[in-house]
């Protein structure tokens, strides 16, 4: 079954989310399938949901009217619950698209994953981890604005918010690492790392990763402008490499950090520490290109260095020579 043929169940909680997004959320779910169920929960007595009410007829959202009984938590978490799950029993449905930046939810998502189903999230950069990693796919309101609002042509309405937007939430580093750990597995088995290999198992381990966070709109634009790796195109199909060095040889790297143990003295010099000393001076230097799985490893294998495990963590140390008992 191709994505186009995918039935999924919009549920918006209007109480948390505003009306401005709409127009990106239906675009944005019509790359992951078709939408049987499109419904939107909130008080609709209420002055605040006056934007709501102008999008509901064009766009087609049935309103589920939820009034504020009691102050304080109102019922409209309870009413998306229950209809999702009498959605779920229903079984006309691939997955579901539940719009909120509240963390209420996260329950809900991985009771919908536990059943098989396909969960897309979307909220605003405020939603809290635990609904992000809770969904299979998590996707930030901001993007889907920003984009539509380039599709119609708004670059003024764009620049104003990307001057304020918030840092991703997955350091581009770690991305950056988890691919060349990707690539480097592949390797080892010999085959070669397709795009499509590397955005999904991105994916699997950050729900919430977006390249339109990073501030491109393609993951191999993202790709090619990192130093670490680089995209070959051979007719329609794309792969990934890790890059050429930049020169950097094993022997200056090994020169390094015997030079820094050494000059650390007895105790020697945190693990850690020295790990990030290397990454600092030689950036596109990697060990495991030279097959070490762990730094651990490769600083193991220089011959005048040890590395001591104590109650302060590991360390590398000068190894004592025969007969030396200091």
């Amino acid at each position: 079954m191709g994505a186009e043929d995918l039935r999924f169940a919009i549920l918006i909680d209007g109480d948390n989310i505003s009306a401005k997004y709409i127009e990106g959320i239906l675009n944005e779910m019509a790359n992951y399938g078709v939408a049987t169920y499109k419904r939107i929960y909130g008080d609709w007595t209420s002055p605040g949901a006056a934007k709501w009410r102008d999008e509901l007829l064009s766009k087609s959202i049935t309103p589920i009217q939820q009034f504020a009984n009691v102050t304080g938590k109102n019922a409209t978490d309870s009413a998306l619950i229950i209809d999702a799950m009498d959605i779920l029993y229903g079984g006309m449905v691939d997955g579901f698209c539940i719009v909120s930046s509240d963390s209420d939810f996260t329950r809900l998502a991985s009771r919908l994953r536990e059943s098989g189903m396909r969960v897309i999230g979307m909220g605003e950069d405020k939603t809290p981890r635990s609904f992000r990693n809770a969904c299979t796919k998590f996707i930030s309101l901001e993007n889907i604005l920003d984009t539509y609002e380039q599709e119609i042509d708004e670059p003024a309405a764009r620049s104003g918010r990307s001057a304020d937007k918030a840092e991703p939430h997955t350091a581009r580093k770690a991305v950056e690492n988890t691919i060349a750990n990707i690539i480097t597995e592949n390797a080892n088995k010999g085959k070669a790392t397709g795009l499509g290999e590397v955005g999904s198992r991105l994916n699997n381990k950050y729900p919430d990763f977006d390249v339109r966070d990073y501030g491109y709109s393609l993951l191999s634009k993202f790709l090619e402008e990192s130093s670490r790796f680089t995209v070959n195109k051979t007719g329609r199909s794309q792969t990934v490499a890790l890059a050429e060095g930049d020169g950097t040889t094993e022997r200056q790297v090994t020169a390094y950090i015997v030079g820094k143990v050494k000059s650390a003295g007895r105790n020697g010099i945190e693990l850690g520490y020295l790990g990030n000393l290397v990454h600092t001076n030689f950036p596109r230097f990697s060990w495991k290109d030279k097959g070490y799985s762990k730094f651990s490893k490769f600083v193991q294998h220089i011959r005048p260095v040890d590395i001591v495990d104590d109650s302060h963590g590991s360390r590398a140390v000068i190894r004592k020579a025969r007969g030396d008992k200091k």
